[in-house]
């Protein structure tokens, strides 16, 4: 078992590529490690991701676009959770992952934190930011 790797993996219907580089835009030195796209026989949209990776921080994060479309999304049950550096790292954070998303829990001390915010993002996908 020491070599078995554990990955969160999104699944998107067709903005796998576009939530990917957004979030690889907010993190100082977050990159995109590879990208395979559906070809022009599919079973996918032509050029749409099959596979891909990125990296925030020590995080490798997979993403795909579904072949299939599905009633389901993502849910608030499962969240990234990001320890900040200073109340200008979680307010430049919270307003660029609130805008086109919801905020579950608006930027506060909650009493276990400076501060905390709880969003879903434009994609359905839930970020904790913290600032010890």
């Amino acid at each position: 078992m020491a070599d078995t790797k554990i990955q969160p993996s999104l699944m998107f219907q067709g903005k796998a590529e576009e939530a990917m580089n957004f979030y690889v835009s907010l993190f100082p030195g977050a990159e995109v490690l590879g990208i395979i796209r559906h070809g022009p026989d599919g079973p996918g949209a032509e050029r749409s991701v099959m596979k891909a990776s990125f990296r925030i921080g020590t995080q490798t994060i997979l993403c795909t676009d579904s072949t299939v479309k599905h009633d389901f999304s993502f849910t608030a049950a499962f969240s990234f959770f990001v320890e900040c550096d200073s109340e200008a790292e979680i307010r430049r954070l919270h307003d660029a992952l609130a805008a086109g998303g919801t905020a579950a829990m608006p930027i506060a001390s909650y009493g276990f934190s400076r501060m905390f915010a709880w969003v879903n993002d434009r994609y359905g996908v839930s970020w904790q930011l913290n600032l010890p």
